[in-house]
């Protein structure tokens, strides 16, 4: 028999037993069900269809590019309910465009911050982005909702600024700067901040003949009745307003008084941008103008916006850098009441730097005044120190009238006239004509291929190198007697004398000098001007063009600075002085061609050049000024089809330089396109006269 304490035994034994085997499988159930809820949960995450972090980077992606309504559609349903669509366009459009937003960058900081079971999160970043008044940097933070496993934004205006409260504005002031003076050598103003008269209407008080009165302020504002009455018709427009219509010069008085005595005009003072000399040196100040949308994109980051002004051409193209002003911009936050409650970026103003040039301004007025009947163009500098005294081009525009506003009528009679206005005639090349004489003189004699005293013998008027050139013959005007030497040569100006010494010195020789002495290369100068050429090919083709090259034709063009810059090298030892405009005290002068020929030659050729204004037999013996020793070239290009061509044009030129140390060294060279009907070069040489007599007194 089993007793009951061994019964009991084997009953406790079992139940442990029992017990053993069913731990494992609790434990293992266990393990089965927290593997399936952990299975769930991935599932679910893995059918999110966005992250908060890629909705974040796609709304500032879009707002980059500024893709106002793809943002919108990237709102949750609730932000949706509170703002519209075109409200939320117009709100983010006037506040980022307004304030010039660009390059907005964000930098998305840690995770993000999960609540409700990851319904809701809350993304960190940090805002960096370039406004009108320089860059603005803030941190942030972004609310997202989960709808339907995408993560949609939970909108308010804060998103743009922190500090941004819906019923807020932004408000972008502007502090006005002044753009840089132009100055001339005395510091008188070339161009600068004036004042001008601005010519309105008062509608109110234009009376019952108000069609009469607009067609006669048409008349003397160089307006149609069309844009006078656009102008009126304006939105804004109430009968006691002041609705501007044009600018006209303070200087303009007889205008003004023709105005004044029509019903409803009203004039007033406003600050504007002028220019004293006017025409006188339009193509050398150039003006300015508004920046032109295209222009915008191109200086991006360079500080202009849409109501800035920009140089178009001239010095004020220049040195644009230099000149240019920076408005002074704060980007304010009001409240509903206009309480600025922050400020978010603040650019104080900048004002332009004033550029003080070398010009002389009584003698580009000067010179312009010679020359304003004629297309031509004056270039004038100081031989020494490479001072540019004058540039001027004739006829020009009036740089005012560019700044002031200009009609379309007007634009079209400058555009159209056949003298060219717009035309800049110092930055173009032209044939010299004899006046390059001088610089065949000087390579011919420092190569030694041109003997100075050597008599060529007289071979007439009329000569051609050999039969090869069949009816083709190099003409001179004077036969001078017997002795054809250099000296006689220039005096007299004798182009077969010059075409004979071309061919001796060899087409290979006389391309070398070229080179040598800035042909083919882009001068040194704050203003772009044409290269000087002698061919466009690189060559000098045959020995007739070798010949024409040799007095001043045939392919040669020469840009009238250069021209100046070359005869400096007579009175400087054989070195070519560089041009400079920017004013310096005591400029020493800079060498742009070192020993181009040497000191021998250039003082040989200056001494035979001084007695084509000393010897009363020299063609530019009528520069001769008492008390002032010069040397000087005239030249006459003949530009024509052929050589029996009777209808081409006559290009006068002159060249003279003061050879001695005097108060007021100067190099000048002018040019008039044709003096075919108004007696040759010699019409040049005493306009160059008056412009040296002056100076020189």
């Amino acid at each position: 028999m089993i007793d009951l304490a061994s019964r009991k035994r084997y009953r406790q034994t079992k139940r442990s037993q029992v017990r053993r085997k069913r731990w494992p499988v609790l434990v293992a159930i266990i393990v089965v069900l927290a593997a399936a809820a952990g299975g769930i949960l991935v599932w679910n995450m893995l059918r999110i269809k966005s992250t908060p972090q890629e909705t974040v980077k796609k709304y500032f992606t879009f707002l980059n590019k500024e893709k106002y309504e793809e943002m919108y559609a990237l709102l949750s349903t609730e932000t949706r309910k509170n703002i519209t669509k075109d409200d939320f366009v117009s709100r983010n459009k006037n506040i980022y465009e307004g304030i010039f937003a660009q390059n907005i960058k964000v930098t998305l900081k840690g995770e993000p911050e999960y609540k409700d079971g990851r319904k809701k999160a809350v993304v960190s970043y940090a805002t960096a982005m370039d406004t009108s008044a320089d860059e603005v940097t803030f941190d942030n933070k972004m609310k997202l909702s989960m709808e339907d496993r995408k993560y949609f934004i939970d909108w308010d205006s804060m998103l743009i600024f922190p500090s941004l409260q819906d019923d807020y504005k932004v408000q972008v002031n502007t502090e006005p700067a002044k753009r840089g003076s132009i100055l001339d050598r005395d510091g008188q103003m070339l161009a600068g901040q004036g004042t001008v008269s601005q010519v309105g209407i008062v509608p109110g008080k234009l009376g019952d003949s108000s069609a009469d009165s607009v067609r006669k302020i048409g008349e003397i504002l160089d307006m149609t009745e069309d844009e006078i009455n656009q102008a009126l018709s304006a939105s804004y427009v109430q009968d006691d307003s002041f609705v501007p219509l044009k600018e006209i010069s303070k200087m303009d008085t007889e205008a003004e008084g023709q105005l004044l005595s029509i019903p409803g005009i009203l004039i007033q003072d406003k600050e504007e941008r002028v220019y004293p000399l006017g025409a006188a040196a339009g193509q050398l100040t150039g003006y300015v103008q508004a920046v032109t949308a295209d222009e915008l994109k191109e200086l991006k980051g360079k500080g202009y916006h849409e109501n800035s002004v920009i140089g178009k051409s001239g010095l004020e193209r220049a040195f644009e850098d230099k000149l240019k002003s920076e408005a002074g911009h704060s980007i304010d936050i009001v409240n509903a009441d206009g309480t600025k409650v922050d400020t978010v970026a603040f650019k104080p103003a900048e004002d332009g730097e004033d550029v003080q040039v070398t010009v002389d301004s009584l003698m580009q007025k000067n010179a312009y005044e010679q020359f304003a009947s004629d297309p031509g163009t004056v270039t004038a500098m100081n031989p020494k120190t490479g001072e540019v005294l004058a540039l001027v081009s004739t006829p020009a525009y009036d740089p005012n009238e560019f700044v002031m506003g200009m009609s379309d009528k007007r634009w079209n009679e400058l555009n159209g006239d056949t003298n060219k206005p717009l035309m800049n005639r110092f930055n173009t090349s032209w044939t010299p004509g004899s006046t390059f004489k001088a610089i065949t003189a000087a390579i011919g004699v420092d190569t030694g291929k041109l003997n100075p005293d050597e008599n060529k013998g007289n071979v007439g008027l009329k000569w051609q190198n050999d039969a090869s050139w069949g009816n083709y013959y190099v003409t001179t005007l004077t036969d001078y007697g017997s002795e054809v030497n250099l000296e006689n040569a220039l005096v007299y100006s004798d182009n077969i004398y010059f075409a004979r010494a071309a061919l001796d010195i060899g087409a290979d020789t006389m391309i070398q000098k070229f080179k040598a002495i800035g042909f083919e290369e882009e001068m040194p100068f704050e203003l772009a001007l044409s290269a000087s050429t002698y061919d466009d090919d690189d060559k000098i083709d045959s020995d007739i063009q070798l010949a024409d090259t040799g007095y001043g034709q045939g392919q040669l063009l020469v840009n009238p600075l250069h021209m100046t810059s070359m005869y400096t090298m007579f009175v400087n030892g054989g070195n070519m002085i560089q041009p400079i405009i920017l004013y310096q005290e005591n400029p020493q002068g800079k060498v742009w061609k070192k020993q181009v020929v040497s000191q021998e030659t250039a003082e040989l050729v200056k001494n035979d050049l001084i007695q084509v204004i000393e010897n009363p037999s020299g063609t530019g013996a009528k520069a001769k000024i008492d008390g002032v020793t010069m040397l000087g070239k005239t030249g006459t290009a003949e530009i024509k089809e052929s050589q029996d061509d009777t209808s081409g044009v006559e290009r006068g030129w002159f060249v003279c330089e003061t050879t001695e140390d005097i108060a007021n060294p100067f190099v000048i060279a002018g040019m008039v396109e044709d003096v075919k009907q108004k007696g040759g070069s010699t019409y040049v040489t005493e306009k160059v006269r008056e412009i040296a007599a002056a100076y020189s007194r």
